[in-house]
């Protein structure tokens, strides 16, 4: 039986918690920067497309309904809300936040395409935005 070297198995663990960190990352919570400083998150989105619709599903956990605004422009979709933070019992010990709270927004490009909103719903922490396309 070969040993194990604790250097190659203490950098391995490190590799996967760096590469972890990274998908969450990208996965989730991508603060962005707005010009008065304000830190604002990215709610990732879904994105599909059939022959007459296209349907965005946008995450927002523990988001209430009467905190979201959706914008239709000519090119573009653009979700704007607020998400405000879980009531932490006092003298509780935090071990982890990782749900982004605070101020978000997240557009949408639709470049040359005209689209109609026929459909709008949040329900078990996801917004459904149906768009029919228009001719």
């Amino acid at each position: 039986m070969t040993a194990i070297d604790p250097r190659a198995l203490m950098w391995t663990r490190a590799c996967e918690l760096i590469d972890r960190a990274e998908r969450l990352h990208r996965q989730f919570f991508r603060p962005t920067s707005e010009p008065i400083g304000e830190t604002i998150w990215e709610p990732p989105v879904d994105i599909v497309e059939t022959e007459s619709d296209i349907v965005i599903t946008v995450a927002l956990p523990g988001v209430d309904e009467n905190a979201v605004t959706v914008s239709v422009e000519v090119d573009r979709v653009l979700v704007v809300g607020l998400r405000r933070p879980s009531a932490i019992p006092r003298g509780s010990l935090v071990h982890r936040l990782e749900i982004p709270y605070g101020r978000f927004e997240r557009q949408i490009s639709f470049t040359g395409r005209r689209l109609q909103l026929s459909e709008f719903e949040l329900a078990f922490g996801c917004l459904s935005l149906k768009f029919t396309k228009q001719l």
